[in-house]
């Protein structure tokens, strides 16, 4: 299938490996004009070139923290006015409640809620004026299933989620879409970060703690990241105007709700 929207200029935050990457590596394929967000410059550069000699074309990078205005003006200097705008940062860390204090708690809401806000009010007005944009939001299953040690994100995230319920509706007779993908377990390093936690919390072998999680989902199997940029791609595409505001779960069957 042809998405239609070859030519278009997407900004990717946190995209040197994981989801992020996984979402850069599929617009890339569609012959988007990628620019991709990291911190470290070493391993985005290594990630642009492999992604452009994949994709046969150029990747834009630049190295920055996208949670800090000096970032976010960085990273817009490089792709102005973007048709496609891809919000990711890594999640907070996981952990008991009882141990984070207010730093903590800020550090999560600025990087995980107000970041992608200052993003999506960056850019959508241009979107708007051009007719076309697509945002998508990466969050987390726990927007749906909170998960225990993950509070921080469970938070952070939520009040994303409630944002962007509302801004959505407001911009999609512009052809300007706002989205969120849930992703489930995928196998990034942040899986890993959280699998880490569980045998710190339970003091189970490692390889105990990721057959159960592997076991809980209904595929029988962890996700991954192709798969998740295949589907961010798509509703990044011009046949997706009519999804708006939507929290789409990618969790191999995960959720367990009707709705």
């Amino acid at each position: 299938m042809d998405l239609g929207i070859d030519g278009r200029k997407a900004l990717v935050c946190a995209a040197s490996k994981g989801l992020g990457r996984g979402c850069a590596e599929a617009l890339a394929r569609e012959r988007v004009d990628v620019t991709i967000v990291a911190r470290t410059e070493a391993a985005l550069r290594n990630a642009a070139e492999q992604i452009g000699a994949m994709a046969g074309r150029h990747v834009h990078w630049v190295a920055c923290d996208i949670t800090t205005p000096e970032g976010r003006a960085a990273a817009l200097a490089t792709c102005p006015d973007p048709d496609i705008l891809i919000n990711n940062a890594g999640g907070p860390p996981p952990g008991d409640f009882r141990d984070w204090d207010r730093a903590a708690w800020l550090r999560a809401i600025d990087a995980n809620m107000l970041t992608p806000i200052e993003l999506i009010k960056a850019t959508v007005d241009g979107m708007i004026a051009r007719k076309f944009g697509r945002i998508v939001n990466i969050t987390s299953s726990s927007v749906k299933a909170p998960i225990d040690i993950l509070g921080l994100s469970n938070g952070a995230r939520s009040g994303l989620t409630g944002f962007v319920a509302g801004v959505a509706r407001k911009v999609a007779r512009h052809n300007v879409t706002i989205n969120n993908i849930l992703p489930g377990s995928i196998d990034t390093d942040r899986l890993q970060l959280t699998l880490a936690a569980r045998v710190k919390a339970t003091g189970k072998p490692i390889d105990e703690v990721t057959r159960v999680a592997r076991d809980s989902v209904p595929a029988g199997r962890f996700g991954n990241i192709a798969e998740f940029g295949a589907l961010c791609a798509f509703i990044c595409s011009a046949h997706a105007s009519y999804l708006v505001g939507q929290n789409i779960l990618l969790d191999g069957g995960a959720y367990p709700g009707t709705y």
